[in-house]
């Protein structure tokens, strides 16, 4: 199983890693006996690629074979830094540059960091549309961890609840077969059937 696990945490280290590292080794631990392949994809890394996809309508080499990475995945965990009550913009450019259908019945899990937990409602509020848009399935359960929480017990119990569901998800459906967007389109039926 593969899991790709989207970071757009702006420092390094940041709170936003190591969020999605702690969510994708709760993931990882409840699929067990199963091997699971994780890929992390730092966004802050592709940030010129993506503002060249942005001005060209193409990615570049190291950006497709990310895109590609993540239309292969079998789930995303999908992690941001909350600026002005919302995802960051980087974060919500690289979902603006996938193909479209390319997340159709994909399941993610959503997290967020941020300073004070007033910002946590931003994971209903902007997340969690932006991934009904796109026509994911999204695990109930989001986790939110603003500076505090790290200290705090109930954080880790929210990150397994988290990954238990997406655990369940990715479980229940089939593998995902590798795929080239770039090919001939997949026609729609045949989306919905995996």
């Amino acid at each position: 199983m593969r899991i790709a696990v989207i970071s757009a945490g702006m420092g390094k280290p940041s709170a936003t890693r190591l969020l999605a590292d702690r969510l994708a080794a709760a993931t990882s631990a409840a699929l067990a006996p199963a091997e699971v392949e994780i890929q992390i994809i730092e966004l802050r890394d592709l940030a010129r690629d993506l503002a060249d996809n942005l001005v060209t309508g193409f990615p570049g080499g190291r950006l497709r074979e990310v895109l590609q990475s993540v239309y292969e995945a079998d789930a995303l965990i999908a992690v941001s830094p909350i600026f002005s009550a919302s995802y960051s913009g980087l974060f919500k450019t690289f979902f603006d540059v996938l193909e479209p259908d390319s997340l159709t019945g994909k399941p993610v899990l959503i997290g967020a960091t941020g300073g004070t937990p007033r910002h946590s409602l931003a994971l209903e509020h902007a997340f969690r549309p932006l991934f009904a848009y796109l026509r994911a399935v999204v695990v109930p359960t989001s986790v939110y961890a603003a500076s505090q929480d790290w200290a705090d017990g109930e954080l880790a119990g929210r990150i397994d609840r988290a990954a238990g569901e997406l655990a369940a998800l990715v479980a229940a459906r089939p593998q995902a077969a590798p795929t080239d967007p770039y090919a001939d389109p997949i026609p729609f039926e045949d989306l919905l059937k995996g």
